[in-house]
């Protein structure tokens, strides 16, 4: 019979959440104590919980994998971290070009069978009293530095792979015209010109086009629009970058501002800010 274990699942997927779960309830011996849409939840829940495993999605809006074990660490010293394992969207040679001591990681969408061999190295772990510290290592060491640029590596990787590119993948995307995209459970790439809007809430980079609504990989809305075309977006708003081509409607608002009503499915209401109004005027001769 195999070791109860306990676990929590920390993804900002609703559907990759579901879906693991479903997988370690089938596996048996295993009891998910909760789940963690982002990363501020993880701490808090990592602290309250103090389960055997951890699954931690690796990129979350906010606060992502490491930065969420990094801070866990530093709010308590002499906490023992639960066995990692890492689960990604990113595929296998990217992953393995990731060199990082957690107990395993899990691609997605998730594999029973994968699953199951995971958890065998989890127990094999625990049994034998191996704690995850490589893999997590202490405030004072060089994480931030190697770990989390080892993270950002690999993730400029998987958006450059489409276009045979590895050091240069996030300018070569942004050239190329296509956009990273993550919508359920999988990387998209989306032509630029597709593109309707992208907007920033609460750390969350959400990207628009009329068939798909998914989020971005990069960490802030200068980011992303570092890979897009000038000539064609504009930022109209401190939370809102939108494609000229896109725009539908100019809405005269009050105190001579404007809304942009853009020809997405739910033709979305975008703020234009005072500081922008100038431009806007300029784009359209108003």
């Amino acid at each position: 019979m195999a070791t109860p274990l306990t676990a929590l699942i920390i993804d900002d997927e609703p559907l990759a959440r579901q879906e693991l779960q479903y997988l370690l309830d089938a596996a048996g011996d295993v009891t998910v104590l909760a789940q963690g849409s982002n990363g501020i939840e993880a701490v808090n829940l990592i602290r309250t919980h103090r389960p055997d495993v951890l699954f931690l999605d690796v990129r979350m809006p906010g606060l992502d994998g490491f930065a969420v074990l990094k801070k866990v660490l530093a709010l308590e010293k002499k906490f023992r971290m639960p066995q990692v394992v890492f689960a990604t969207a990113f595929d296998q040679y990217a992953v393995r070009a990731f060199e990082v001591n957690a107990v395993d990681y899990l691609l997605k969408p998730f594999d029973s069978k994968r699953l199951i061999k995971t958890l065998e190295k989890v127990r094999g772990r625990i049994a034998a009293g191996d704690t995850p510290e490589p893999a997590i290592p202490s405030p004072t060491s060089d994480f931030g530095s190697s770990a989390a640029a080892k993270l950002d590596a690999l993730l400029r990787m998987v958006e450059g792979q489409a276009h045979g590119s590895g050091a240069h993948a996030v300018a070569s995307t942004g050239r190329s015209g296509k956009v990273v995209v993550r919508a359920q459970s999988r990387l998209l790439l989306v032509d630029q010109k597709d593109l309707c809007f992208a907007a920033i809430d609460e750390g969350r980079i959400s990207v628009v086009t009329r068939s798909v609504e998914g989020d971005s990989n990069c960490r802030t809305l200068e980011e992303l629009q570092e890979q897009l075309d000038p000539d064609q977006f504009w930022r109209a708003h401190r939370s809102f970058v939108v494609n000229i081509q896109h725009i539908r409607e100019v809405v005269p608002w009050f105190k001579s501002s404007y809304q942009l009503r853009m020809d997405d499915r739910k033709q979305t209401e975008i703020p234009v800010s005072r500081s922008q109004t100038k431009r806007l005027r300029e784009l359209f001769n108003l």
